[in-house]
């Protein structure tokens, strides 16, 4: 028995992360990310939020940092630059894998999705966040990424051209 695909109700095509069966033989589902031609509101100001959510981010490692240093007797300071790297990279991954976004994301009420429409599991996280770090410590890159960010439909930097992921405004909860 044929299952009917044919998409119904008034968002019709907007890639609402509903779930659409393939066929009845296989359950597989299938996720889509919104369209920005359609539906504009799940792409608005995200460069922005992603710039904000950063700063937050930026603020949070750097205490966490401190608190290191002070938990190391100082010893820290020493090599501050890599520790800030490792607790970056180390609080970006996990808070990903976790929720596919940031603390500083989730303030500003942005997540990370794959194209498929999927949310982030550890290994994206983790791929996702080695790329990010990349970029930063080569300001060109990150520049480069930046640019990316502001003249591509979906937003997307270059660690998420690479990955095939982008960040988006998260739906409202019912």
């Amino acid at each position: 028995m044929p299952v009917d695909n044919t998409p119904t109700g008034p968002d019709h095509g907007a890639g609402d992360f509903r779930r659409r069966p393939q066929t009845n033989i296989a359950p597989d589902m299938t996720w889509t990310l919104p369209d920005p031609d359609r539906t504009p509101e799940f792409y608005a100001d995200v460069p922005l939020k992603r710039l904000m959510a950063f700063l937050v981010d930026t603020a949070l490692i750097f205490v966490i940092s401190l608190l290191a240093v002070v938990l190391t007797a100082f010893i820290g300071l020493f090599f501050f630059p890599f520790l800030f790297l490792l607790i970056g990279f180390f609080y970006r991954a996990l808070t990903i894998a976790r929720s596919s976004a940031t603390w500083g994301m989730r303030l500003m009420g942005i997540e990370f999705r794959h194209a498929n429409g999927a949310r982030f599991d550890g290994a994206t996280a983790a791929l996702h966040t080695g790329l990010f770090t990349i970029a930063l410590a080569i300001p060109i890159i990150q520049i480069v990424s930046m640019g990316f960010m502001l003249l591509h439909p979906r937003g997307q930097g270059l660690p998420d051209l690479i990955l095939d992921t982008t960040a988006l405004n998260r739906r409202a909860r019912r």
